[in-house]
């Protein structure tokens, strides 16, 4: 049996929030690269156009969209546009999201808050506004990107251990809720990637960045490239029948201690 056309997306539709730097970023090169159209959500006007310019180097139409996932009629209307723009939508990465470190005793209700709807109830909110256009499609997949802190705890970092976390449990619930519908909905776990959030702990603590990278077989940080085939698989009909797991992708940090 050849696997050539298990992974090409061509002809296929991703939306990608938070897909104009780092992960998300990642992720749409390496759904652009395989043949999708892809819409990247963010808040930074600049950001989306210099990762528009990167997304339409590798061919086929592309568009971003700036809209605060926050906003939850921005959030709910975004699978929409997208499908309006391309004509259908068959990928929904859940990708934007934000932490605040601070102690538990020190963190204020509003910081929590906003924590828990931009990673947690947002994912829900685009789900929700995706699921209608793939059911009448016949399908199509979610992508829901946790954090280390879906399996981690941290004293500075717990608004957003509980929204990653939740995160997972969502995915689960939404994979038995829409395997009926042809729906695969999976969840990707970072380890320890260098990006611009968490590049000022690995350069300006060189005693955090050489534990990272000892507890990590693979050696390294991770990259953002590292991410476009793990999408590319839970996007694709090679995954069809893989739904509400979580794959860790981590160099194998989370497998050690």
């Amino acid at each position: 049996m050849s696997t050539a056309g298990l992974f090409d997306l061509s002809g296929r539709v991703a939306l990608v929030t938070g897909g104009n730097g780092g992960i998300g970023l990642g992720m749409a090169l390496g759904l652009a690269a395989s043949g999708a159209s892809v819409v990247i959500a963010g808040r930074d006007e600049a950001k989306n156009a210099g990762a528009l310019a990167r997304l339409v180097a590798l061919g086929a139409p592309h568009h971003a969209l700036r809209v605060d996932v926050a906003d939850e009629a921005a959030c709910r209307a975004m699978p929409g546009v997208a499908a309006e723009r391309f004509g259908r939508l068959d990928i929904l990465v859940n990708n934007a999201g934000v932490a605040r470190r601070r102690r538990p005793e020190a963190m204020s209700l509003a910081d929590w808050n906003t924590v828990l709807a931009t990673n947690l109830t947002a994912a829900f909110v685009a789900a929700q506004g995706a699921y209608p256009l793939m059911q009448a499609a016949g399908g199509g997949k979610i992508i829901n990107i946790g954090s280390m802190y879906s399996l981690f705890g941290a004293p500075y970092i717990s608004a957003y251990a509980a929204s990653k976390g939740a995160l997972v449990q969502l995915t689960k619930s939404l994979a038995a809720a829409w395997a009926g519908d042809n729906i695969q909905v999976n969840a990707i776990l970072p380890g320890w990637i260098d990006t611009d959030m968490t590049r000022p702990a690995r350069t300006g603590a060189p005693d955090f960045d050489r534990a990272i990278v000892a507890r990590t077989p693979a050696g390294r940080w991770g990259e953002p490239d590292d991410f476009a085939g793990p999408a590319v698989f839970l996007a694709s009909a090679a995954s069809d029948f893989v739904t509400g797991a979580s794959l860790a992708v981590d160099g194998g940090y989370s497998i050690t201690g």
